[in-house]
């Protein structure tokens, strides 16, 4: 049996207190397990909170012994980019402004022991982008059977290699549309002249979609993602979009999608476990007991400490 838990962005207080009510315990090596269950960590571990390397300790222990799996998400991804080097000398990840803002938290936790950085730096390396279990699916941010399958031709498996991670940081380049979206989500242009401010007050013209949903028949505001939209119904150009069917074999699992509230399942299919701890919401897990069908009742929460 799985414990699924969401974007936790250096908020190890909130993760030991939610391992708790789980049922974990750490043992003498400080290591929290579970009789009878693992966890499954949805990426994120970085950036934006007080306690980064605490909270890497705490999951990297935990996977390193078995007690629990994890995926990577876009910041860890980011982070491998903006420390590792092209073939120009010039880092992967451009080091401007917002970059580097966005990733401060985590410079500032490791700015006396860079070599420790550079250590989990490899051991995120080694995260997978999905998985697939016999039961369900898990990633960071959209599950795409086809753009999966092309990584998984082009890489042999579902973790990065160093060609593959370099190809992905070249802008236009198949590597990079694809981890876009695996690992950030789908992008659709909105109308001409309209705007949105994302939760870190970044302007945007594009908007995050729920794939979880069929486009057709819906409107900007029934669709998007991240901020509010028109109520003008979606162009025929959208209907074509891809997305994941509520009647799918397997559920998939994600983060990313800062929302707030009460947790809730996106789709009969799809179970969002991103609920904002790094903004004063929540973080959130999905207590898995071997159902076919998710229910509303498995989430189990435990709100900032902010």
């Amino acid at each position: 049996m799985y414990d699924l838990i969401g974007d936790i962005h250096g908020h190890a207080g909130e993760l030991k207190a939610l391992l708790t009510q789980l049922g974990y315990q750490p043992g003498h090596s400080g290591v929290y397990a579970h009789p009878e269950r693992r966890v499954i960590f949805l990426g994120d571990f970085i950036d934006r909170g007080p306690q980064i390397r605490e909270t890497l300790q705490i999951a990297r222990g935990m996977i390193d012994a078995g007690h629990a799996l994890a995926v990577m998400g876009n910041h860890e991804y980011n982070a491998i980019c903006f420390h590792t080097k092209g073939p120009d000398g010039k880092p992967l990840r451009p080091h401007t402004d917002k970059n580097i803002q966005q990733h401060s938290a985590t410079l500032d936790a490791f700015r006396d022991d860079p070599e420790e950085l550079d250590e989990y730096l490899q051991w995120m390396k080694q995260l997978p982008l999905w998985l697939e279990l016999d039961e369900f699916r898990v990633i960071h941010a959209c599950w795409h059977p086809e753009l999966i399958d092309r990584v998984r031709d082009q890489v042999r498996g579902n973790r990065l290699t160093e060609t593959f991670l370099h190809e992905s940081a070249q802008k236009g380049a198949e590597a990079y549309e694809i981890l876009e979206i695996l690992l950030k989500g789908i992008e659709k242009q909105l109308p001409l002249g309209e705007i949105f401010r994302d939760k870190d007050n970044h302007v945007r013209t594009e908007m995050r979609i729920q794939w979880w949903k069929s486009p057709r028949g819906l409107t900007y505001a029934d669709y998007g993602l991240g901020g509010r939209f028109s109520s003008k119904p979606l162009p025929a150009s959208f209907f074509d979009t891809y997305h994941y069917p509520p009647e799918a074999e397997k559920p998939v699992f994600i983060g990313h999608y800062w929302l707030r509230g009460e947790p809730a399942l996106q789709s009969p299919s799809v179970c969002c476990l991103d609920y904002s701890v790094a903004k004063g919401g929540e973080l959130v897990a999905y207590r898995w007991n071997g159902e076919q069908e998710l229910r509303e009742g498995n989430f189990v929460r435990v709100k900032s400490f902010q």
